[in-house]
């Protein structure tokens, strides 16, 4: 059974108040996620590392092109969604949002979470996507009950939930 209905379109762009704004990530993007990521992978391997195994510490420009396309292609079809968090002109990533079906047992209809690069930890971008996540969630998204990693329940507790049948 599909996770979403035949007939959802995912969005494509969602604006933030701040200025910045959501969009499916691409393989192109890979000169802006590169750095993005490594530039904050201690804390980030601190978030996903346990849950994900990412970002591994020698992650190449060329294994980050291959893990983008992967994305982009999960998005095509339906299958799940990373959108890159960008400035106005698309020149910087500053995080991503992943909206993933469930992995692990219980009544949510899909997984997700976010992250934005070091710089923006505690700053009002950080608080602006956290604020916005959910709501655009419950807006533009056919989810009834979507689980927020880190947010409504830590890495851990999810991690130590049994996986779904």
């Amino acid at each position: 059974m599909p996770w979403l209905p035949d007939d959802f379109v995912h969005p494509v762009r969602a604006d933030l108040p701040t200025g910045q704004h959501l969009r499916p990530i691409r393989a192109a993007d890979t000169a802006i996620d590169h750095p993005a990521v490594m530039g904050s992978r201690e804390r980030l391997w601190g978030i996903y590392g346990a849950a994900w195994g990412w970002p591994p510490a020698t992650m190449t420009e060329d294994q980050d092109r291959e893990d983008l396309a992967r994305h982009e292609r999960e998005i095509e079809a339906h299958e799940s969604f990373n959108y890159a968090l960008l400035d106005e002109d698309e020149t910087e990533l500053l995080g991503c949002v992943y909206v993933d079906p469930p992995e692990k047992a219980g009544d949510a209809d899909a997984e997700v979470s976010w992250w934005v690069v070091d710089r923006l930890v505690g700053t009002d971008v950080e608080a602006a996507l956290d604020a916005f996540v959910p709501r655009w969630l419950a807006a533009e998204w056919p989810l009834r009950a979507p689980r927020h990693v880190g947010r409504d329940l830590s890495w851990a507790e999810w991690t130590a939930l049994p996986d779904r049948d």
